[in-house]
């Protein structure tokens, strides 16, 4: 049901868009039409496609990462809290930080390959699938600990069998926050600095003033978000169901589970 309504709603911009461009008529370097735009990438469908699997590379591969070391730094804040008080500052220290400056310095460590763009996208995934999952493991109900202490569960005990498959929802509320920033991360590492990818494209394109290419590169780079979330609700539907339960609609911003 939801795919067919982003369907609809994607058909209905389009159609906004076009209705726009012929009413107004803006100069094709300001708005180009839909229509220019599908010209643009008929031109040259290997081109977009090739730097399309580039940024797609750096997207899956530091989502992966991004979400790997997210989840276990929660689970070891959560696992040694005397550790967690002392490391969970330094994360949110760099979590202040805009990615527009940690970019080019990423570009100075690890050079303008792929190396530098899978960080920029680790760094992006990281924080929202930490702070949820801490976050998760963290609001576990007093009355489950307190029964699960009394009847003699130790430590490890608790957070395996009962802290842990109670914040499985936060975490995948954090991956589901997390999987449509991935393409941000690998866009503004290229833009700084690539010799390849989508924002290399639009960079390019955007300084020959050829307006229609960069909605081209765009448009490719909503459509592989919009199938990385969908990607994601369906691997964790799949590993954990009982966390989509009860379904909501795309948040912003992360949200934990309470049970």
């Amino acid at each position: 049901m939801r795919t067919s309504h982003a369907g609809l709603g994607t058909l209905l911009m389009l159609l906004l868009w076009q209705a726009g461009v012929m009413l107004f008529e803006p100069p094709r370097y300001v708005l180009p039409s839909p229509l220019t735009v599908g010209a643009a990438f008929l031109r040259q469908p290997a081109y977009l496609l090739h730097h399309a699997m580039i940024t797609l590379t750096e997207i899956v591969l530091g989502l992966l990462i991004g979400s790997t070391l997210g989840a276990a730094i929660a689970f070891a804040v959560a696992a040694w809290p005397r550790i967690g008080r002392l490391a969970w500052p330094l994360v949110l220290i760099l979590q202040a930080f805009p990615v527009f400056v940690l970019a080019p310095i990423l570009v100075i460590w690890f050079g303008f390959g792929l190396a530098s763009k899978v960080a920029m996208t680790t760094i992006i995934i990281f924080f929202p699938v930490a702070s949820s999952f801490a976050d998760g493991l963290r609001r576990t109900e007093l009355d489950v600990l307190d029964a699960a202490q009394l009847d003699g569960a130790g430590h490890w005990d608790v957070l395996k069998n009962i802290r842990l498959p109670l914040a499985i929802p936060s975490l995948i509320s954090g991956l589901r926050v997390a999987a449509p920033l991935a393409p941000l991360g690998a866009v503004v590492g290229e833009w700084v600095g690539a010799a390849g990818g989508l924002g290399f494209i639009m960079m390019q394109a955007n300084a020959r003033m050829q307006t229609e290419t960069v909605f081209a590169a765009m448009l490719i780079l909503a459509a592989l978000t919009l199938v990385l979330r969908l990607l994601v609700d369906r691997l964790t539907r799949g590993l954990a169901p009982w966390a989509h339960e009860q379904p909501e609609e795309p948040s912003l911003l992360p949200t934990t589970s309470r049970r």
